[in-house]
């Protein structure tokens, strides 16, 4: 296969198809998405047979235990995808939404009106779920797409393609409206991010180098985050109960998450109190505590903290903790490690809270609520498609809106410029 030409054809025809998705309907939408989730249903058996082929490939392939979890289209994950597609259908349609409308003292209405991006390309590895999740935000929102899955789970993205073929077919919408690449070879992922003429913007959704290579080398806008390293932050007027309910919460609701918490900071006036609670509580759920030096006052015995371990995702129950002169050694500390995911703040102080949020320069920030919150689901956006820690356009869960932009509008009667 020539791969560069192969990409271009889809990059054409994407854009062709963005066309019509943008002036569907939103009824032609949702019943594209209610046709894919019933093709989802009828083809549960190719589905499980496709998938058997990819968990096959990937143990012959080595592929640890985790992937191979991720991998596997199990019938609840499929019943999960089903009824994705379902509330995404529900959800209200930004494209064409007109707002901020005024009348200038010329005499002309001026105001904004929502739309497309355009076609979306989405880069992800290992869950074949993310093809559908992906799908049916960019059509809801009135974009055509291009999906490139990892090598590992071909087999997988291809049967759900078919589906997502059969409900764009069955309400009348082109079929290139979304495509699945059908190559594993890599030099697809780089045609795919230098294609400004066809491909508007770029979502990479997968492990951090992932992230690293797609940003250095596109040519297209990118919405990405590379990392969470994500802070709680105890303030010496926080509630004592409400400080344990969240750290613990944040570190160990899960501990793969981009939203879990890995760096705990302690005001000093506290932490004699404090810590001695929280590190009961992370012992008896397994978490590995590395900490500074006046943590290790405080805590004999624990692991000493290195520079490193404050820029880490650990990904895993290990928590890094510091102690810090309160609220300005908060700021400070999270303003320059922090990978500008998700900071929250654990106090009865309404100032405090406020500077908090005023100065701590990340997506999302929060006052007693736990990190693992930042989620578009949690924040009422429906479904998201990532989290952006960039500050031009989307930030923080990118849902609907994220994948729309605005331009503006002009209603006159014959006015022309003096």
């Amino acid at each position: 296969m020539n791969v560069a030409a192969y990409m271009t054809e889809l990059g054409q025809q994407a854009r062709a198809a963005a066309r019509e998705v943008a002036r569907s309907t939103t009824e032609v939408r949702n019943h594209a998405l209610s046709a894919t989730a019933d093709a989802l249903n009828s083809a549960r058996a190719e589905l499980a047979q496709a998938n058997q082929k990819d968990l096959e490939n990937g143990r012959a392939n080595g592929l640890d235990a985790a992937m191979l979890d991720r991998l596997e289209l199990t019938p609840a994950r499929i019943d999960t995808m089903i009824e994705g597609l379902k509330q995404v259908a529900t959800l209200p349609d930004p494209v064409g939404e007109i707002t901020d409308m005024t009348y200038r003292p010329s005499g002309i209405q001026v105001g904004k009106m929502r739309v497309p991006l355009g076609v979306i390309g989405i880069i992800y590895e290992s869950r074949p779920n993310v093809t559908v999740e992906a799908a049916s935000l960019c059509l809801k929102s009135g974009n055509a797409t291009i999906l490139r899955g990892g090598s590992e789970a071909i087999h997988s993205n291809q049967a759900v393609a078919a589906c997502i073929a059969q409900g764009l077919a069955a309400a009348g919408l082109p079929e290139t409206a979304v495509q699945v690449v059908e190559t594993t070879d890599r030099d697809a992922v780089g045609a795919l991010i230098t294609m400004p003429q066809y491909v508007d913007v770029i979502v990479p959704r997968g492990g951090k180098g992932l992230i690293e290579r797609i940003s250095r080398d596109a040519k297209v806008p990118v919405i990405k985050h590379l990392d969470g390293v994500c802070h709680v932050y105890i303030d010496s007027h926080a509630d004592p109960e409400k400080a344990l309910k969240v750290a613990v919460n944040a570190k160990t609701h899960r501990y793969g998450t981009c939203n879990t918490m890995e760096t705990l900071l302690v005001d000093e006036e506290i932490a004699e109190d404090m810590l001695p609670l929280l590190a009961a509580e992370f012992k008896a759920k397994g978490v590995e505590l590395r900490g500074c030096e006046q943590t290790q006052n405080i805590l004999p015995g624990i692991v000493a903290a290195s520079e490193e371990d404050w820029h880490e995702e650990y990904l895993a129950p290990i928590l890094a903790v510091r102690v810090v002169a309160g609220l300005n050694g908060a700021i400070d500390h999270i303003n320059h490690y922090s990978s500008q995911h998700t900071e929250s703040i654990v106090t009865e102080n309404y100032t405090r809270a406020r500077r908090f949020l005023t100065e701590v320069d990340s997506s999302s920030v929060m006052v007693n609520a736990s990190t693992r919150f930042a989620d578009g689901f949690e924040y009422g956006l429906g479904a998201e498609i990532g989290i952006s820690t960039d500050k031009i356009h989307a930030r923080g869960p990118v849902g609907l809106l994220g994948l729309t932009s605005q331009k503006y509008v002009v209603f006159g009667d014959g006015h022309i410029r003096a």
